[in-house]
């Protein structure tokens, strides 16, 4: 359930829910102010898993990667800071956060614990959005991605010169192996053309464009649920329609942030018998990579409309 969710995806300090540090990388190190850590790897931080993975595959041995968000079974909106987050962000020298208001603490964080050699990725900047960005889940977004991984590259190769050919090839690298994900929502796109889709919140939009298919999901319904306001009447009762009418082929819904309206459209997708797909705000942390989690998405979303198949969860 949802418990504390301020407007426009501002992280709320009254929340009860505090979501543990995971490390990436080896063995995790104790770090000091200077940022490395103590067997001299680079000590980075990634706000969501998502963006930790990829430091961890572009810095590999040279670097000491934590998340902060990482339970893909918790509500990501319930968050409140703990000293020893603070301690983390303080000593890192590179810290990748999503921005658009999802992990405003961070910026909190950052400014109460300074360091003059931490380097810090905001996406949102790094991708030129405005802060009126409707959808805050960039990560989804086939554009993200790539241009993150070059950015982590230049800054671990500041960091440390000495390995930048190595950060610069596991960048290229990375950059490759996202094609099976471009390539698998192309093909989809090809093969399904505009098939509509209902969701309930706008986690999983920038792919489900990219992969062509129509969301009839009055955005209006998407936006209320995502910050944790009613929806109005109208929307619900638009929602319903497009699935007690079975008018929409897959229904997507965000299986870590569900509520009363939420649990109500899955009964009614379930009930006309229209495949579920669920998504993630966080990366699932059984056997997955960003990108392999990419493709899982696409693949669960191809068996829904192919076969009727539902994938509830990864």
């Amino acid at each position: 359930m949802r418990v504390a969710v301020i407007k426009g995806r501002h992280w709320a300090a009254l929340a009860v829910a505090v979501v543990g540090l995971v490390s990436l990388g080896a063995c995790s190190s104790s770090s000091g102010s200077s940022g490395s850590a103590s067997d001299g790897r680079i000590v980075a931080l990634g706000a969501e898993n998502e963006y930790a993975d990829v430091i961890s595959q572009i810095g590999g041995q040279y670097v000491n990667v934590t998340a902060i968000m990482s339970d893909p079974n918790t509500d990501p909106h319930t968050f409140e800071a703990s000293p020893s987050i603070s301690k983390t962000v303080a000593a890192a020298s590179l810290v990748v956060q999503n921005g658009v208001g999802y992990d405003s603490f961070m910026g909190t964080i950052e400014k109460a614990s300074p360091n003059s050699a931490r380097k810090v990725i905001d996406v949102q900047h790094l991708r030129n959005l405005p802060d009126s960005t409707p959808n805050p889940h960039l990560w989804y977004d086939p554009a993200t991605m790539p241009v993150v991984a070059k950015q982590i590259a230049a800054d671990l190769s500041a960091l440390q010169p000495d390995h930048a050919s190595y950060f610069q090839q596991n960048a290229a690298t990375f950059v490759g192996s996202l094609k099976a994900w471009t390539d698998a929502l192309a093909a989809f796109s090809a093969r399904y053309p505009h098939t509509p889709v209902a969701v309930t919140e706008p986690v999983a939009d920038y792919m489900l464009k990219a992969a062509g298919t129509d969301n009839v999901t009055p955005f209006s319904l998407e936006t209320a649920i995502m910050n944790g306001t009613d929806p109005a009447p109208q929307d619900i009762s638009a929602q319903m329609a497009l699935l007690s009418g079975k008018r929409v082929k897959v229904f997507l819904y965000n299986q870590q942030v569900t509520d009363d309206v939420t649990t109500k459209f899955l009964a009614a997708a379930r009930a006309a018998h229209i495949p579920v797909v669920g998504v993630y705000e966080t990366m699932p942390s059984d056997g997955y990579h960003y990108q392999k989690w990419m493709v899982a998405e696409v693949n669960a979303l191809e068996k829904a409309v192919a076969q009727g198949v539902s994938t509830e969860k990864l």
